[in-house]
């Protein structure tokens, strides 16, 4: 035994680390070609810089004129090669409204979208709230009211596992008089959701909101870790004519520019698309390239809106226009 130690500590140690010298001598002899081929392959494997996630406003034909479950969500975003969800409010309208959104119908909500969401291994993203009051209104008593009713969907949203609710800033177009409002009901929601652990995010949703500079003002004066913005490809409208074509615009580049650093959630947008499959009025190489360089690596949430194609052709549209720009950027 005492012998066997001995050969075991000596020369099979010796031969040992000369094996193993000459091992590490042939790996440094790889040549420039060999270890770029791995470098591809590494960029390659390792996907986009962000996650996908599917707006469920891209299905809101499907849901409101065609009468397709919104249950079905799930089930529909896994298909098409999602990984996240993103829940719009108002698509469970009018089960949720005609209850006046009690606490039996929000459990019943939650119960049935997460039941959902685990059979078909996905994640819930956030909640993107519409029709529950105007969080920039001048009006302080109307303005804590919203806060009030926005508290539920912080509730569902935590409940659901998400990590954001999206809510809106409407109120007055008066720079000074929106300014002040906002971070006074931004501040409130933000605070109660805080003890939820739940970002609360503007999207640059027409008004003054979609003005990118008062937007970033407006996220900066709240300073809370957990308020931010959602910055939209596409709603970048500020004000609209009668007949809804947009009347005054803000450049939607110097916007999300603008947006990116307090950015918890990004929205791709998406109308038409060329017969290169380009999206048309959206530079969607130009503007991934922003959230890139900002670090951002969330979920980018597909939000196909158009006329001209099906919405689960425009969806997919979408998603492949985003994924051909994210290997470009790699």
């Amino acid at each position: 035994m005492k012998r066997r130690n001995f050969i075991r500590n000596s020369s099979q140690a010796g031969v040992a680390l000369s094996l193993l010298g000459m091992y590490a001598c042939k790996e440094n002899k790889k040549t420039e070609t060999e270890n770029s081929e791995e470098e591809v392959a590494l960029t390659e494997a390792s996907g986009p810089f962000f996650k996908l996630s599917l707006a469920q406003w891209s299905i809101h034909k499907m849901i409101k004129e065609d009468g397709v479950d919104p249950y079905s969500f799930a089930e529909k975003a896994k298909n098409w090669g999602f990984t996240g969800l993103e829940y719009v409010s108002q698509l469970y309208n009018p089960e949720l409204s005609e209850a006046n959104y009690s606490e039996e119908a929000m459990a019943a909500f939650i119960a049935k979208s997460n039941a959902e969401a685990e059979k078909h291994g996905m994640e819930n993203v956030l909640i993107m709230i519409d029709g529950q009051g105007n969080l920039a209104v001048n009006d302080e008593a109307e303005r804590n009211e919203t806060v009030e009713k926005h508290k539920k969907w912080v509730d569902a949203a935590a409940a659901m596992g998400c990590h954001a609710i999206r809510v809106n800033l409407n109120g007055s177009m008066v720079p000074e008089e929106w300014t002040a409002s906002s971070i006074d009901g931004l501040t409130k929601l933000s605070t109660y959701a805080k003890t939820k652990n739940i970002n609360v995010l503007v999207e640059n949703h027409g008004g003054l909101s979609s003005n990118g500079a008062l937007h970033a003002a407006v996220m900066k004066a709240v300073n809370l870790d957990n308020c931010g913005s959602l910055p939209d490809f596409g709603n970048f409208c500020i004000t609209r004519n009668e007949d809804r074509s947009c009347k005054e615009a803000y450049d939607k580049y110097k916007g999300v520019e603008e947006l990116m650093p307090y950015a918890k959630a990004v929205s791709a947008k998406s109308n038409d698309f060329d017969a290169a499959g380009e999206a048309i009025d959206i530079d969607y190489t130009k503007l991934l390239k922003i959230v890139k360089e900002a670090g951002y690596t969330g979920f980018i949430g597909v939000e196909y809106e158009g006329s001209i194609l099906g919405e689960e052709a425009g969806i997919k549209a979408t998603k492949d226009l985003m994924l051909k720009v994210a290997k470009e950027l790699n």
